[in-house]
């Protein structure tokens, strides 16, 4: 008697889940024997045969009709209402992506095997840390060996970075001129003129503990100890597994590709692009702590590289000194003995927000505002209940890259919700005008390669009434 159980998976992993194997568990297409059978030919006695769900062919791809099932589960997953959704339109988002991986590969879109290869790893990783073993993988995924749910996985995650690529390859030289933004808000309806979230713009001083002379060379003995052990024979990437303070690398052994233009800190690749295949390098310091870099490959104008950064611990006593010189400059500054953005600019330890007396620049908009409802809710708590130009208590908080650090921060301008004013908010409007080109400029692609691309849609759907020419009438 065989028992069934049944697999409870965490929520925490459900969306990673149904986001990156949409259409894993359909892509064991099965060939089934019809019911009916057809009447046997002096050519033929077989019976009549299909593949089961397939419902769509765009170029060399399938969309099945359990992969719409899929879809609109990865929503629900993500917290998102369906109810307004049709199977329909859900389809032609599916079509599209087909045809953006289709197309990369007639236009010869690279993308490498190394970095999807990396990100499987990755992926799988967290997969294994939630349920616990690779036959619990398997057994969700309906998958019987772990090499077809490999060879699966790294295909959807191939796909997946054509379409990505193609896209950014279709968007990427659009720009917006200030005139095209007017006449974008000029055609908008006063009625229908977009309404902007309360906003805030801030500013911080940050005091960084100091850390210790022995404490540096504590960690520069242990590198140099680390780079001895690799060059007798140890492996670099189980030493970063271990002992690398950067948690977005460690499960991958501090593996990097990076080129000339990767965003990272000038320190770093100025070693980075000193060294030799093979060769690892000397300790070095940046803003985020101690590294080693070992280059692994030289290819073309990037580096395969991995490398090992160990963070100075902070003593207790460096951290009360930094508590008492950040309560200091907060008492000065509500004595009027000095202003905020005068404290910012000669006494925080913040390099990036110093010049500008201390003001944030919120990543998401390259502007100085930052929307509250979308704000990082670490900031948002400290912010929040602020008036205009009062200082908050230092506080402190740990980096993952930086650190324990103290912080103070200032509201230094409160915009409540309003209607969209084209002086007040030009960078905003001119985002939404760049957005919209940026979908005609999609809609007229898929348009024209619909033409000229192989394209069959299943007679279930041949009703559908798509927004593009995916039927081709």
């Amino acid at each position: 008697m065989i028992n069934k159980t049944k697999m409870i998976v965490p929520k925490k992993i459900i969306t990673i889940l149904l986001l990156t194997f949409s259409s894993l568990i359909s892509n064991a297409q099965e060939i089934i024997v019809d019911s009916v059978k057809v009447k046997p030919t002096p050519k033929s006695n077989s019976n009549k045969i299909k593949i089961d769900g397939i419902i769509a062919t765009v170029g060399d791809y399938v969309v099945l009709d359990s992969d719409i099932d899929k879809a609109f589960l990865e929503i629900q997953g993500q917290g998102g209402s369906v109810k307004d959704i049709t199977r329909c339109q859900m389809l032609s988002s599916l079509l599209k992506e087909k045809l953006f991986a289709h197309q990369a590969i007639q236009d010869s879109v690279i993308v490498s095997d190394a970095e999807i290869k990396e990100k499987m790893d990755q992926q799988l990783e967290y997969m294994l840390e939630q349920l616990g073993s690779m036959d619990k993988v398997l057994q969700y995924f309906k998958k019987s060996n772990e090499d077809d749910f490999r060879t699966d996985f790294l295909e959807i995650l191939k796909q997946q970075r054509l379409a990505s690529e193609m896209q950014q390859k279709i968007i990427g030289e659009i720009e917006i001129t200030p005139e095209e933004t007017r006449n974008f808000f000029k055609k908008i309806p006063e009625n229908e003129l977009p309404q902007f979230g309360a906003e805030l713009e801030i500013a911080q001083i940050v005091i960084k503990p100091k850390i210790s002379e022995e404490e540096k060379q504590r960690i520069i003995n242990k590198l140099k100890e680390i780079k001895k052990e690799v060059q007798e024979g140890a492996s670099f990437k189980t030493r970063a597994v271990i002992y690398t303070d950067d948690r977005a690398s460690a499960a991958t052994g501090g593996f990097y590709k990076i080129n000339k233009k990767t965003p990272f800190v000038k320190e770093f690749k100025d070693v980075a692009f000193s060294l030799q295949e093979g060769e690892i390098s000397e300790p070095f310091e940046t803003m985020f702590g101690y590294h080693i870099i070992y280059l692994e490959k030289i290819k073309g104008l990037e580096l395969e590289l991995r490398h090992i950064l160990m963070m100075p611990k902070v003593s207790p006593e460096s951290l009360k000194e930094a508590k008492e010189k950040a309560d200091l400059i907060k008492k000065r500054i509500e004595d009027k003995e000095i202003t905020f953005a005068e404290a910012a600019r000669t006494l925080s330890d913040e390099k990036e927000t110093r010049a500008n007396g201390g003001t944030l620049i919120n990543p998401k908009t390259q502007d100085t505002r930052f929307e509250l409802t979308k704000m990082d809710p670490e900031l948002y708590g400290q912010v929040s209940n602020l008036k205009d130009n009062e200082i908050s208590i230092p506080y402190l908080m740990e980096d993952p890259k930086e650190g324990k650090m103290y912080k103070i921060l200032m509201v230094t301008n409160r915009i409540d919700q309003h209607t969209a004013d084209y002086s007040k908010d030009y960078t905003k409007i001119r985002e939404l005008a760049l957005k919209e080109k940026q979908i005609n400029a999609i809609a007229k692609w898929t348009e024209e390669k619909i033409k000229e691309t192989y394209i069959r849609i299943n007679a279930d759907y041949q009703g559908c009434d798509f927004e593009s020419n995916w039927l081709k009438k």
